[in-house]
């Protein structure tokens, strides 16, 4: 006889469903192998799924398993952020308790939640600091990438820069949101676009930093057919890089870094916002933290 699996489904990074990024969170993963698990994440076929698993380090609360459709990940944030929605409504989480801490491949990742009475309305998740890696040179092998003008790239006097917060992204600035939204892939150029970055990008992450009536630091964003994820709605494990390259590179002065907003998935009609927070101390980035709402979407049972 099939065993069941309940999962949860939830749009992360939203306060209202079909919006955001969706997540589905498998309650208990016990019994799945790597090889079934992977199945089940292309069978959902969303940007991520997630599979809870009894704790394998002190000092965590669960282990944690992400998948994408293509591959599993060591890190993400949109499913950090919907599986702790998703583990306080199934009471795995206390009502009231302050911070929760995910075992995930890189390691532990705590998570720091605010209620409203007995509900969930905000969380926090923690990120390692970042890593940067030199500036590309070659501005113009981004915009071929990306199929934009290459003077949308250098008009801004930003680098094209991988930066990695324990997973790592290409990122890639662009003068205005309009051209954020012109933007689509050449794959055979972003493959080769990837291949010349180095450092193993899981996908490129473009944005603008123009400003308009939504008051979003920036407006983005993100790209990952490698790994099945023609488009990100939402990419939390991106944003904290993100937002530390916005800090380095003197886009936003280090006394507002603590309450940034990257407007997300506006292009696929899934809008999404997702919070960042950096701070430094004594001219160095000390910590980083991105944050969002989740909203419960649907729930189900799988057959295995």
């Amino acid at each position: 006889m099939p065993r069941s699996y309940r999962y949860l489904h939830y749009d992360v990074f939203t306060d209202h469903v079909f919006g955001g990024n969706q997540l589905a969170v498998v309650l208990d993963g016990r019994g799945l192998s790597t090889e079934t698990m992977q199945a089940i994440a292309k069978e959902m076929n969303f940007s991520e799924t997630t599979f809870v698993l009894p704790p394998e380090q002190d000092g965590t609360d669960v282990r944690m398993r992400i998948f994408t459709p293509g591959q599993e990940l060591p890190m993400a944030g949109h499913p950090t952020i919907g599986s702790t929605f998703a583990l306080a409504r199934s009471g795995v989480i206390a009502r009231g308790r302050d911070r929760f801490v995910f075992g995930l491949g890189v390691g532990p990742v705590p998570v720091d939640l605010t209620w409203k009475g007995d509900d969930l309305i905000f969380a926090w998740m923690t990120q390692p600091t970042p890593a940067f890696a030199e500036p590309m040179g070659d501005r113009a092998m981004a915009a071929a990438a990306l199929s934009v003008p290459a003077g949308a790239i250098a008009g801004t006097g930003l680098p094209v820069q991988i930066v990695s917060a324990g997973v790592p992204f290409l990122f890639v600035p662009l003068t205005t949101r309009s051209a954020v939204d012109n933007a689509s892939v050449n794959r055979g150029a972003l493959d080769d676009l990837l291949t010349a970055a180095g450092g193993g990008a899981h996908g490129v992450f473009l944005f603008s930093a123009e400003r308009a009536a939504d008051r979003a630091t920036v407006y983005s964003r993100m790209f990952a057919p490698e790994i099945g994820v023609a488009e990100d709605p939402a990419t939390g494990v991106a944003s904290g890089p993100l937002g530390c390259y916005l800090v380095r590179h003197k886009v936003v002065p280090p006394e507002r870094a603590g309450a940034m907003l990257s407007l997300q998935g506006v292009k696929m009609g899934r809008p999404s916002h997702v919070h960042i927070s950096v701070e430094v101390e004594k001219g160095e980035i000390s910590r980083v933290r991105v944050g969002g709402e989740s909203v419960l979407a649907g729930e189900g049972t799988l057959y295995i």
